[in-house]
């Protein structure tokens, strides 16, 4: 049987790409921390789309976590057709005063965990010339982020990995999209205390996952939902680097 294979399918942009893919007809793969909310996320996919779910209890920060979801899937002798590199957290803060081992964890997971597993299921879709890889980038993806220089880094390091990555699977018929939202409403951020504005929308989750999904069913490679957002994205090339790193930072300090 083919499934899709989603990290940090417990909340946030991960839960709503489930339904995204279920509604689609695909078999799921649901990996996360906790257990309980995939189960009642499967009840629910079973309940209402009629799809198979595997659900793995797995925390992508520990080093061996990609080798682990692998040595699983093979057990069952499943195919992976679409891979989703969801998971992650963010850390905020100079980086003189966050503490390094957050900031380990994130990219053991960032960069470390979503390479690795993509190195495992990559050769098999490249051989049945089907499927796909959607990674979750940010618009941070795009600029140096003090106070947040190591979330962004991370972000920056799967963006050129996705796009590089891309090019070299096309001629198998494999899509592989950088999906770079911006402010999003998921348990990932706290935006109660953030006003929403025309220059700084928040958009939902579900609303991300559907242009997620989409897009990579089209063969994208970098996408940026949201005008706004894509404005922002389109302006960085042209203003001064030094300029945009200042505007970072007075961003990052607002909670932008």
């Amino acid at each position: 049987m083919n499934y899709t294979l989603i990290t940090g399918a417990s909340s946030g942009i991960g839960y709503e790409l489930a339904f995204q893919f279920a509604k689609n007809g695909h078999n799921l793969i649901l990996v996360a921390r906790q257990y309980q909310k995939l189960l009642q996320l499967a009840e629910i996919l079973k309940a209402d789309y009629n799809v198979e779910t595997v659900l793995i209890s797995q925390d992508l920060s520990h080093p061996n976590a990609a080798d682990a979801i692998f040595g699983l899937v093979s057990e069952k002798g499943i195919h992976v057709n679409y891979l989703v590199n969801n998971a992650g957290f963010y850390v905020k803060g100079a980086f003189v005063e966050t503490l390094w081992e957050k900031e380990h964890e994130l990219v053991q997971l960032q960069c470390l965990n979503h390479t690795k597993i993509t190195k495992l299921l990559l050769p098999q879709m490249c051989k049945s010339k089907k499927g796909g890889i959607l990674n979750i980038c940010s618009t941070g993806s795009f600029v140096p982020g003090p106070n947040n220089a190591i979330y962004c880094a991370a972000k920056s390091f799967v963006l050129s990995f996705s796009e590089a990555i891309a090019e070299e699977v096309a001629e198998f018929g494999i899509a592989v999209t950088a999906l770079c939202p911006s402010g999003t409403k998921t348990n990932f951020q706290n935006f109660d205390d953030r006003k929403e504005s025309v220059l700084f929308p928040i958009m939902k989750a579900s609303e991300v996952a559907k242009i997620g999904y989409n897009s990579l069913m089209k063969g994208k490679r970098v996408v940026v939902p949201g005008m706004s957002n894509k404005l922002q994205v389109f302006l960085v090339r042209f203003l001064p680097r030094k300029l945009v790193v200042k505007l970072t930072s007075i961003l990052v300090k607002n909670g932008k």
